[in-house]
């Protein structure tokens, strides 16, 4: 790709930080789209500081932190023409945002429910759709989307998030589809268990060994963004060793 511009939606403590560190240190310029300020911030400091102390690739690179929620269409769509306007079209999307809730069906709101569908379903919709025009025109690109273990089967009291989980699995399959012969390699990847985290230990205190470390799945990443477009994977499956399937 000529264009070394990365966006990456739900950059967080975690999966998201691993994302925009991988690619940072493969020479992107990379856009962290997230509702939260505090932890943006934070990482922009990390990254510049982690640049100092390397070689930089030729062409130099950068993060910023672009606060953006994912929810609103607008707000994505304006925040990846910024992106456009600093660095150019993004060559990569990466659409990881979602939003979780553990909940029984019965007393989720229909306002909870359409809450995590337009944050982990809708949100990908509008990002991809902002990207995929300077995509088309550089005749490459790629666009993954960050799934699950609900991806594939709805547990008891995940009924929004399974639901907004599978139809991002069916957006991508749509995507990949029809954009494929335009050098567009979408990829949605099943991430099949708990992914280490201060946040997943406080909600689940899981043994280390039995998740997926960050910057493991951030490596698959890394690869399917750089297959060769003749042996393009659609969709794979990610998890700790231990994980019973």
């Amino acid at each position: 790709m000529s264009e070394k511009v990365a966006v990456i939606t739900g950059v967080g403590p975690g999966l998201g930080a691993s994302l925009c560190r991988r690619l940072h240190r493969e020479g992107y310029k990379v856009a962290g789209l997230a509702r939260s300020e505090s932890f943006g911030r934070e990482l922009e400091a990390a990254l510049e500081s982690e640049r100092g102390r390397t070689e930089v690739a030729a062409g130099s690179t950068d993060f910023r932190h672009f606060c953006c929620d994912l929810a609103e269409p607008m707000a994505v769509r304006e925040t990846i023409e910024d992106v456009e306007r600093l660095w150019g079209a993004p060559g990569v999307l990466i659409h990881n945002a979602s939003q979780i809730l553990i909940k029984p069906a019965l007393e989720i709101t229909a306002r909870e429910f359409e809450s995590v569908w337009r944050v982990t379903c809708l949100g990908g919709m509008t990002a991809a759709k902002a990207v995929i025009p300077g995509m088309q025109k550089k005749g490459s690109g790629a666009i993954l989307f960050t799934g699950a273990t609900a991806a594939l089967r709805g547990g008891a009291k995940f009924a929004a998030f399974a639901s907004a989980k599978f139809a991002l699995r069916g957006l991508a399959q749509a995507l990949a589809r029809e954009h494929g012969a335009d050098g567009i390699h979408v990829a949605h990847i099943v991430v099949d268990g708990l992914i280490w985290s201060e946040k997943t230990v406080e909600r689940f205190n899981p043994a280390r060994e039995a998740c997926l470390e960050p910057d493991a799945i951030a490596e698959a990443y890394y690869q399917l963004i750089n297959q060769d477009r003749s042996a393009w994977s659609q969709e794979i499956d990610l998890r700790p060793f231990s994980e019973k399937f």
